[in-house]
């Protein structure tokens, strides 16, 4: 192939493949990079100062996502809105079994953050302002073809067929649902777990004491997430409910007062009232895994490649992982005068991050078919082991760093100019 285009395409410019083209502006600089977004982007739409919405969709970060993003240069101002976590208490409701986490018992200054997805786009976009990134938007990518030493993709721009582009790889971080995975012919194996996630934001009577709650329930895990202030302890908390489809439906129906009824009966009073419940969101729960993410010219990433329940909250903290893998393999493959899009290159890719996400699925789903079941063994068993996690310093301490999202392999990457730095390969 002539010179192509670009070098790298990106289809999808939401938080993976926005993090994703600042790790290689950062880390890559030689790469040329091409995102495509189906939303407008314009950098005069981007305001002058972020003033919080109540309803606000949020993610949980771990320590080790912070880690990454101060590796990126954004956590300094990520962190503006960024609520830190120093505390997690995990519960059964009616049972005894119970285990705490503290920050400072391991040394750190949080256990991980809660950032409005709104605000971490807009540090995105304002750190990319200043890269030599190109952006296609509003843009889709439709197609593409192979062709020697890459790819050809097809864009469809404001409804109508745009000039193809050529490149030695495309990217799909578009998320699960776009259909561009299936059309590019990658099998996802889907297990549904026949239950939903109901996303809102509460207030509560007394101060969450930046305290993240994980309670189990007879309706469904639910996760309570400090949010609000980075630095003063509030009120407000982002709420995960897992929920069958039959409660679900009945939740919704409910005024506002009687959600928060029915909220405080299953989750109990360690926040004092329910005062305020906002707009609810909700969202079939499947476990979503493609055993090949690669193949020549193309690598699957976030939740194009494996979507989680969020009943551990590492979705998003997993996909970063995988970001800075591929950003790794890139940088070799430049380093080393090969192309991006070989095979072997994305191969390598796809081997160091699989035990990563094999690991954090059988986490996760284990956590779901644990605290699914309500028959008396399986809960005696379940609350003493939640009290076994309190009292053992080993496997209290395995438990943090899985909900930290340290223990596994850390990708090795230098910014250029500070290439004496010692990154290393395990966190």
């Amino acid at each position: 192939m002539t010179k192509p285009d670009t070098d790298l395409i990106i289809a999808g410019g939401g938080l993976a493949g926005a993090t994703l083209a600042l790790a290689l502006a950062r880390m890559v600089p030689s790469l040329r990079v091409t995102v495509v977004e189906a939303f407008p982007l314009s950098p005069d739409a981007l305001p002058d100062s972020y003033q919080p919405s109540y309803d606000a969709r949020s993610t949980a970060l771990s320590w080790g996502s912070r880690l990454i993003f101060e590796e990126l240069g954004l956590w300094h101002r990520l962190s503006e809105h960024a609520t830190p976590i120093e505390h997690i208490h995990v519960s059964d409701r009616g049972h005894f079994g119970a285990t705490r986490l503290h920050a400072a018992e391991h040394g750190q200054k949080a256990l991980g953050y809660v950032a409005d997805n709104r605000w971490m786009g807009l540090c995105l976009m304002r750190e990319l302002l200043d890269t030599n990134v190109q952006w296609r938007a509003p843009a889709e990518v439709t197609d593409m073809t192979p062709i020697p030493g890459g790819v050809r993709v097809r864009l469809s721009e404001d409804g109508e067929n745009a000039p193809e582009l050529t490149a030695r790889c495309l990217v799909v971080a578009d998320g699960g649902r776009s259909g561009l995975r299936e059309k590019l012919g990658f099998r996802a194996d889907r297990h549904s777990y026949g239950q939903n996630a109901l996303i809102a934001n509460v207030s509560t009577s007394d101060s969450h004491g930046f305290t993240a709650f994980e309670r189990f329930t007879d309706a469904g895990p639910m996760a309570l997430l400090p949010h609000g202030s980075p630095t003063r302890a509030g009120h407000q908390s982002a709420l995960v409910w897992t929920l069958s489809d039959e409660v679900l439906q009945q939740v919704l129906a409910l005024p506002d007062d009687e959600k928060c009824r029915w909220l405080q009966d299953r989750f109990g009073w360690r926040l004092g009232r329910f005062t305020r419940i906002g707009a609810c969101h909700h969202y079939p729960l499947t476990l979503t895994t493609v055993d090949e993410p690669v193949r020549p010219g193309v690598a699957l990433v976030g939740n194009a490649a494996h979507a989680l329940h969020p009943v551990a909250g590492q979705g998003f903290n997993l996909a970063l992982r995988g970001l800075m893998t591929l950003v790794e393999q890139f940088r070799l493959a430049e380093e080393q005068g090969r192309s991006i899009g070989d095979l072997e290159v994305l191969k390598r890719y796809q081997t160091l991050h699989r035990e990563d996400w094999q690991q954090t699925v059988r986490f996760s789903d284990s956590l779901v078919r644990l605290f699914g079941h309500s028959m008396l063994p399986v809960a005696a068993a379940r609350d003493a082991g939640l009290v076994g996690l309190d009292l053992l310093p080993g496997a209290k301490r395995w438990f943090a760093r899985k909900a930290m999202g340290l223990g596994g392999r850390r990708a090795v990457i230098e910014r250029p100019g500070n290439l004496n730095r010692e990154a290393p390969a395990n966190e």
